[in-house]
């Protein structure tokens, strides 16, 4: 019985999108790249760094570049979905096969490759933000200690994700839901951002 190849088994699994993910998958098969499935979605690496993440989505697929922010980006093509938040990586999004142009892209996948060899990288921004735990979650905690305890087992850094995104909500009722959302990942110690994180 051969092998199965998760890249092709992901593709196979998305039904309106796969002409996309199998277009986009085949530019990335051109290049020293080496792909594989990392928190759920393709991931593209070189010399062991992640460098190009494909995800298929409801209504679109994003293809996002890791060091996004050092690109020249000559097409004004990249997108960052979190600003003021995301600091290196940038998107694109396809709707549709026809927005994908093989020569632009490629110039774009071999210049994130080229950054990579010449030692360019932004890295993460030490956050010397103070904790602030929201009211909702707090209250969580009294609740159920165990709650509690598996919080302050996390990273200062993955408290602090959780909390503003939790802090980030407008009304008190979003608030109480995304602390409701948030508790299991607390509970399995997992950080708000860890299947997205390049690592």
């Amino acid at each position: 019985m051969e092998n199965s190849n998760p890249i092709d088994e992901y593709i196979a699994k998305q039904t309106t999108l796969s002409n996309i993910l199998i277009c986009l998958r085949n530019i990335l098969e051109t290049t020293p790249l080496q792909g594989t499935i990392k928190w759920g979605v393709l991931t593209y690496a070189f010399q062991n760094k992640n460098l190009i993440g494909i995800g298929a989505f409801k209504n679109h697929v994003s293809l996002w570049f890791f060091q996004g922010a050092l690109l020249k980006d000559s097409f004004q093509l990249l997108t960052n979905a979190q600003e003021d938040k995301t600091k290196a990586m940038r998107q694109i999004h396809y709707k549709h096969i026809d927005e994908i142009d093989t020569n632009i892209l490629s110039e774009y996948i071999l210049e994130t490759i080229d950054n990579l060899k010449n030692g360019l990288v932004i890295k993460p921004q030490k956050n010397t933000k103070e904790l602030v735990i929201p009211i909702e979650l707090s209250n969580a905690f009294k609740k159920d200690t165990k709650l509690e305890k598996c919080f302050f087992d996390l990273t200062l850094g993955k408290q602090r994700e959780y909390a503003e995104f939790v802090n980030s909500a407008k009304k008190n009722t979003a608030k109480l839901n995304r602390t409701e959302k948030i508790t299991p990942l607390i509970l399995e110690k997992k950080g708000l951002y860890d299947k997205y994180k390049n690592c």
